[in-house]
């Protein structure tokens, strides 16, 4: 496989041109604009960034895209799974108020939120992985399947499970529904935990497998019966359903990997990636860390692997910032450093497994011609 083209651009600017230009200027000369938009329903998939994160892209770049991609033809709308976890982003109803919390809304990007897998969580598509080793079919939201365009648009920052979160993890655990990230996270069943049970029975009533019951008062989920599609914990208003994550790291990077090459498959895809605020965690807490790392620019391009691995490699390079989460880790006697940012962050990760994987079964390559 010949070298991907990655284009990049720092954030310095001139009086006249403001940062919304300047990432224009990035996706064209990228090649977005050869991408037929006409008339076509484009999927901008990012992160609306949980209640109490102040580390997500503003609201800001999201418009510069998608006014580019109306001015090409398209019809764009702004996108985003539910979580599998208890927060802010559990159902389309809390999850759409966060995301006008968070200064995403019509006003703001000129351009509606529709939540890609529904109410609960389980308006999904199953659909097969081209050349899928851990999984074989993916369960995406509908509105991501739906899309006949898709743009990516992720802040690449650190992540305590996954190492780092870029293109590959925005697409492929965030577009898979809650049974895909069950999939992708231990292949599991939710558990309930007794002491926040209200027996209220309404995850019974929302189950579709009758995987529920109540014979000891409080809620039960039968493990041979459950389905996994998690119907159940986006039916509990009190949290008390949730699923153990026990996939390691290794695993989980190449299920997101095989998870984006579904997503992707058929129609076209266009990555952005924005290396700013890089910090430690992911935008799915409901706080976020000082950055470990300074804000090194924008990046572009049709694939994601090489996207990844080029925003990699520049982070690889920087010098850490003081008084951050990575300089504390640093700073520690007889810490041993890796001399990578994000396994000194959290050293029983890793990132370059997933990259590995997706470049093995045709997401992408790893080789890179750097356009600055």
């Amino acid at each position: 496989m010949e070298k991907a083209k990655v284009y990049f651009t720092d954030f310095r600017t001139k009086l006249d041109v403001s940062q919304g230009v300047k990432l224009q200027r990035l996706c064209r000369k990228a090649g977005m604009d050869r991408i037929d938009f006409d008339g076509k329903f484009v999927a901008i998939k990012l992160h609306f960034g949980e209640l109490g994160n102040f580390a997500y892209l503003r609201p800001n770049y999201i418009k510069a895209v998608a006014d580019l991609v109306k001015e090409l033809g398209g019809k764009p709308f702004l996108t985003d799974c539910n979580t599998l976890y208890p927060g802010s982003r559990k159902n389309a109803v809390d999850h759409l108020l966060n995301a006008d919390i968070n200064g995403f809304n019509y006003i703001t990007t000129g351009c509606h939120n529709i939540i890609a897998d529904g109410l609960k969580g389980t308006d999904d598509v199953t659909v097969p992985v081209p050349n899928g080793v851990y999984c074989r079919e993916a369960a995406i939201g509908r509105a991501l399947y739906d899309a006949d365009v898709i743009i990516v648009v992720s802040h690449f920052k650190g992540h305590e499970v996954a190492g780092f979160g870029g293109a590959i993890k925005n697409l492929g655990m965030g577009g898979g529904s809650r049974a895909g990230k069950m999939q992708q996270h231990n292949e599991g069943k939710p558990t309930v935990n007794p002491d926040l049970c209200r027996m209220c029975r309404q995850c019974a009533r929302e189950c579709g497998s009758d995987a529920i019951s109540y014979d000891s008062g409080k809620a039960l989920i039968d493990p041979a019966v459950c389905k996994g599609c998690g119907r159940c914990i986006g039916a509990c208003a009190f949290d008390a359903i949730y699923t153990a994550f026990d996939s390691v790291s290794e695993a989980l990077g190449r299920k997101m990997a095989e998870y984006s090459a579904a997503i992707a498959a058929g129609k076209p895809v266009f990555y952005i990636n924005m290396i700013m605020d890089v910090s430690p965690d992911c935008d799915c807490h409901g706080e976020n860390d000082a950055p470990i790392l300074p804000n090194l620019g924008m990046l572009a391009s049709f694939d994601p692997v090489a996207l990844d691995q080029a925003c990699a490699d520049l982070c690889l390079a920087a010098d850490p910032l003081p008084n951050s989460q990575l300089t504390d880790q640093l700073s520690m006697p007889e810490f041993h450093t890796h001399h990578d940012p994000f396994k000194d962050v959290h050293p029983n990760t890793s990132w370059r497994e997933c990259l590995e994987h997706a470049e093995k079964i045709g997401l992408g390559t790893r080789e890179y011609d750097l356009i600055r």
